[in-house]
């Protein structure tokens, strides 16, 4: 490895970018503020509504992203036990092959207006990656190899969905806490015009 190290270059492929984990690529991200990344290529699928994670795989050897596809949602079906009658992908997917599943590509034209904003309802997934980056540690894995990028991109997708749960649970006891304690105040008030009226009367 060291020599291997020594002799690579800027240009050749397969190079090595992390001694202690030699699985990790660079992957051009084609954006103006961060042009690559270095890690292993990580695959989500999230519900189109609530941004529930229903697969989640790593793909080391960074394949191109259309090939990746038809994997992914063999593993949605495989967790969920529902195929998937939709697909709503970036333009990095195009060329996928996928035929039993209709896949809709950022930018395509010729849709219905519920079609248009179920497509704008995909970059919503930005916004949970992000929090599984910051939040989640997809960012950063402390397991070795591809079987621990593979563990730890799994136990990433149940803790967001856990979070996001959890966040559900939380509003929810909020909002009956409020209906409790307004309930509590239409008591009290009751009971005592109640008892005043009683005292006038009396």
């Amino acid at each position: 490895m060291a020599k291997r190290l020594l002799k690579q270059k800027r240009t050749d492929k397969n190079n090595i970018y992390s001694v202690h984990a030699p699985e990790t690529e660079c992957i051009a991200k084609g954006k103006a503020h961060k042009r690559y990344e270095f890690g292993v290529k990580v695959s989500i699928a999230t519900t189109n509504d609530s941004g529930c994670v229903v697969g989640m795989r790593s793909y080391p050897g960074n394949p191109y992203d259309g090939h990746t596809l038809e994997d992914q949602l063999e593993q949605v079906e495989i967790l969920s036990d529902i195929k998937p009658t939709h697909a709503y992908v970036d333009r990095g997917y195009r060329g996928h092959g996928v035929e039993d599943t209709e896949v809709y590509i950022s930018g395509k034209r010729k849709l219905n207006r519920k079609e248009k904003e179920r497509l704008r309802r995909r970059s919503a997934i930005e916004a949970e990656t992000g929090h599984m980056k910051n939040d989640g540690l997809l960012n950063r894995n402390y397991l070795k190899g591809a079987e621990g990028d593979a563990m730890n991109t799994l136990l990433v997708g149940c803790g967001h969905n856990l979070r996001k749960l959890l966040a559900f649970l939380r509003l929810d006891f909020l909002g009956l806490r409020k209906i409790l304690l307004f309930l509590q105040e239409i008591i009290l008030f009751r009971y005592e015009n109640s008892a005043c009226h009683s005292a006038i009367t009396r």
